[in-house]
């Protein structure tokens, strides 16, 4: 599935962002999604994932309670609100598709990504 972000900005700590994923196809409402991130010379780290039907999700424990990943099937877009943002949180965010969330948390267990889109929070 082809996946684009878009969403991303330079905001200030403590500000919002939502970034947005869309799928150009329908099978889109296939698949499980996720959100993983990567910041200068790190590794990508998982941030959400959020089932096919968006009734099961999940979050890494730095990001809970300030982030909420949610889908729109009929749009085919998926989405990562971000509140409280933190200059920790500057990296890369892509969006990934993944057949099931077995392994929902690791960046093997996903099909298909995003080209990323920059999001970069000032102190």
């Amino acid at each position: 599935v082809h996946l684009v972000e878009s969403g991303g900005g330079l905001v200030q700590a403590g500000a919002s962002l939502r970034l947005s994923c869309a799928a150009s196809e329908r099978s889109f409402t296939s698949y499980a999604m996720g959100w993983f991130r990567q910041a200068p010379g790190k590794e990508r780290d998982f941030v959400a994932a959020i089932s096919w039907s968006g009734d099961v999700t999940y979050y890494a424990d730095s990001v809970k309670d300030r982030f909420t990943i949610s889908r729109d099937n009929a749009k085919k877009t998926l989405f990562l609100q971000m509140n409280s943002l933190k200059p920790e949180d500057t990296a890369v965010y892509y969006c990934g598709a993944a057949v099931s969330l077995k392994n929902h948390d690791e960046d093997v267990g996903y099909e298909d990504w995003g080209q990323g889109t920059q999001v970069t929070v000032s102190s």
